[in-house]
């Protein structure tokens, strides 16, 4: 009789401890990350009110975004929707350029063709291009690498806008001096030659359709311009905050892209593999050899980067905060528009800290 009393004992127990499992609040599912299915218009939002975000600061912040001519803005926290708001009759499924801002996923292009081998970043551009892809001497143009590309240091002249080969001049060796231009886009081509494919079809193999983005590169008469809808974009901004993984697939190795968002040479730190960096000693902006003292935006938080364009298109990667901020539009300030960091993202950041703190 004891023995079938304690017998029940256990079994009572045991229904009850897996009664409780089942029926225990999935309390730490709204902090796991979150990706949303590629297949689908399906993303996960998460009240602001559950995050203590104040709603007077919220309505200030639209105002702002509304007058600073904005189309899109986006804040997902774990990677679910915080915040969405479309303006000046934008709506979710327009696609908008990208300008600058997507030099970030050529970045990552490069940096998935090295990890399968077809490719070294150290390696010479001209062993992709062949000999005479720019204006220069031999002797200068075997100097620059894949990895100066990436870093905006390949010494050639960047005063024209045309990347053509009669435009390809020399003004300092690789790895001496950091000028913004674009001859970044010859990232394309090395990756297009590498890979024996369109650089466009690379892409959309390796990154576009990995993530579910919707998209598709513009062949401009000067160079090439990501063109997408806002949800695509904070996509690419999801993965950038997860290290280049999305759900259980690691799309680009860790460590380069750890590399991509280092000071990636000491002339500039403030900015890595074509990601800009905030939080350091210097900084150096687009069209000028000037050497400004301190942080890129000091109201952000200081482990942010970002992908910056034209016309302040932007997406903000938080990692302290687990956070990735999106906004497409006009530029804010169209008598001045910026090539990338203007006084636009600090005045943003200070309406978003409002927000947030």
């Amino acid at each position: 009789m004891k023995k079938i009393q304690l017998m029940l004992l256990i079994i009572s127990i045991s229904f009850l401890g897996c009664k409780k499992r089942i029926d225990d609040p999935p309390s730490s599912q709204p902090d796991q990350m979150y990706f949303p299915p590629n297949n689908s218009t399906a993303w996960e939002t998460k009240a602001f009110t559950s995050l203590g975000w104040k709603q007077s600061a919220i309505e200030d912040l639209k105002k702002f975004l509304t007058e600073k001519n904005s189309k899109s803005f986006i804040i997902l926290v774990n990677g679910r929707i915080v915040l969405e708001e479309y303006f000046n009759g934008h709506t979710p499924t327009d696609t908008w350029p990208w300008n600058s801002a997507g030099k970030t996923l050529v970045a990552t292009a490069t940096g998935i063709a090295q990890q399968e081998g077809l490719l070294n970043i150290n390696n010479p551009v001209s062993q992709f291009l062949g000999a005479g892809w720019t204006n220069e001497p031999m002797a200068k143009e075997n100097l620059i690498t894949v990895k100066h590309l990436l870093t905006m240091t390949s010494g050639l002249d960047e005063s024209s806008d045309l990347v053509i080969k009669s435009k390809l001049t020399y003004v300092a060796d690789a790895g001496t001096r950091w000028a913004y231009a674009n001859v970044f886009q010859k990232l394309m081509d090395v990756v297009s030659v590498a890979s024996k494919q369109s650089y466009e079809s690379y892409f959309n193999d390796r990154i576009k359709n990995k993530l579910g983005m919707d998209g598709f590169w513009d062949d401009g008469l000067i160079f090439k311009i990501y063109n997408s809808n806002t949800r695509s974009m904070a996509k690419f901004g999801l993965l950038a905050l997860n290290n280049g993984k999305w759900n259980n697939e690691q799309i680009i190795n860790p460590s380069f892209f750890s590399e991509s968002i280092k000071s990636s040479q000491n002339i500039n730190p403030s900015y890595g593999y074509l990601w800009w960096l905030n939080g350091k000693t210097s900084y150096m902006i687009p069209g000028s050899q000037t050497i400004f003292q301190g942080s890129l935006v000091p109201n952000a938080p200081i482990d942010m980067y970002a992908a910056m364009g034209a016309s302040d298109q932007r997406i903000y990667i938080i990692p302290s905060k687990n956070m990735v901020v999106v906004r497409m539009g006009n530029a804010s300030d169209p008598a001045n528009p910026s090539f990338a960091v203007s006084g636009f993202d600090n005045s943003l950041w200070q309406k978003i800290n409002a927000v947030i703190n």
